[in-house]
């Protein structure tokens, strides 16, 4: 019997067409023989679509459509993606969301599938909302004891009451430079460096416009690395890799559109270096009471200290994104890598089904 394999895609969030990039990469790398595939485009105006309705004009040729006519492959899809009993709502065996952002990537639909009880890839309700949302994280881990980068968060309406003692506030706790962030996005979205109180006030208005809570960060003088960790209870990590970006920082450009960056993996770290790095990821990954896969990025000055940046709860999951290009490089292929968060994903829920409901 073939898995029924529901993938989530799309998203009402800045973050859509990074999701579809998502999709489109997971969909081709499956195995056809082993999962049988039910997409599940959520629209930017928030309309769920699937079945019959995501197939392309060309009747017998079917191709996925993501958003606006884009199409998901132009090689025909076989039958086993639409099974022929698509309206008899069979109950799917494990959902993948490919969600990145708010209302996806938030502990949204994760609480959804928790109420559905269905085993779903990756994170649960509390680590996707707190992963999420970078104040809450670094909050936590501040609590327990990670050693990470000094911060400041504001919320919209304390701002527009005063926003000089905002700005004030950050030159006389972090100074200069600084990184100003949406506190409830990833992929670079909205996050401006800033030298001056020209740009903090800049940066501050562009980062509102995503959210109504910003953190504002000092700016670390160390190298940019990550690493994957993958499991449930005892997860495991990869190598390290570095970012190497060629602009001012790795920013949304950078990383998705013209590829200015560097990537190397392995790092060239020492061993202490990389135990170090890892013991704080997987500290990280458990205060959080992460599952499935997380992405944890580091800074390491040149005195050999690591300092967390965040935790990334569905980071970008391309073949030639960070996390599998980690994991590859540790000797697990993306479609293997695919499946074993799908594993994950069913040991997860069948752990939860032990806990006692009744009284």
């Amino acid at each position: 019997m073939k898995i029924k394999l529901g993938l989530l895609y799309g998203g009402k969030s800045a973050e859509h067409k990074v999701s579809l990039q998502t999709a489109k990469a997971v969909i081709q790398a499956l195995d056809l023989t082993k999962f049988e595939i039910h997409p599940i485009y959520i629209a930017e105006t928030g309309e769920w679509i699937k079945g019959a309705q995501l197939l392309g004009p060309v009747a017998d040729v079917k191709e996925l459509q993501l958003h606006d006519g884009e199409v998901i492959s132009s090689v025909a899809l076989n039958t086993e993606i639409f099974p022929a009993k698509e309206a008899d709502e069979t109950k799917l065996d494990v959902v993948f969301p490919l969600l990145h952002g708010p209302n996806g990537e938030d502990g949204t639909v994760q609480g959804l599938l928790e109420l559905l009880n269905i085993p779903y890839v990756g994170n649960g309700v509390l680590a996707s909302a707190v992963g999420m949302d970078k104040v809450m994280m670094k909050n936590i881990y501040e609590q327990a004891g990670i050693n990470q980068a000094k911060y400041v968060w504001y919320i919209r309406s304390d701002w527009e009451k005063d926003a000089e003692a905002a700005y004030k506030n950050v030159e006389e706790t972090l100074g200069y430079p600084c990184f100003v962030k949406p506190a409830n996005l990833g992929s670079s979205v909205g996050i401006s460096k800033c030298k001056d109180r020209e740009s903090l006030v800049k940066a501050f208005k562009l980062a509102f416009e995503y959210d109504r809570k910003i953190i504002v960060e000092e700016g670390i003088e160390g190298r940019e690395v990550e690493i994957a960790v993958l499991g449930n209870d005892n997860p495991q990590c990869s190598v390290v890799g570095e970012i190497v970006p060629k602009t001012d920082f790795y920013d949304y450009k950078a990383k998705y559109e013209d590829g200015d960056t560097g990537l190397i993996i392995p790092a060239a770290i020492t061993e202490e270096e990389y135990e170090a790095i890892k013991n704080v990821a997987i500290q990280s990954f458990k205060a959080l009471d992460c599952s499935g896969l997380v992405r944890a990025d580091f800074f390491l000055t040149k005195d050999g200290e690591v300092l967390m940046n965040e935790v990334n709860t569905m980071p970008g999951f391309t073949p030639f994104s960070m996390f599998p290009m980690l994991w590859q490089e540790s000797g697990i292929r993306y479609s293997e890598l695919i499946e074993k968060l799908i594993e994950l994903a069913v040991e997860r829920h069948e752990e939860k089904q032990k806990i006692k409901h009744t009284f």
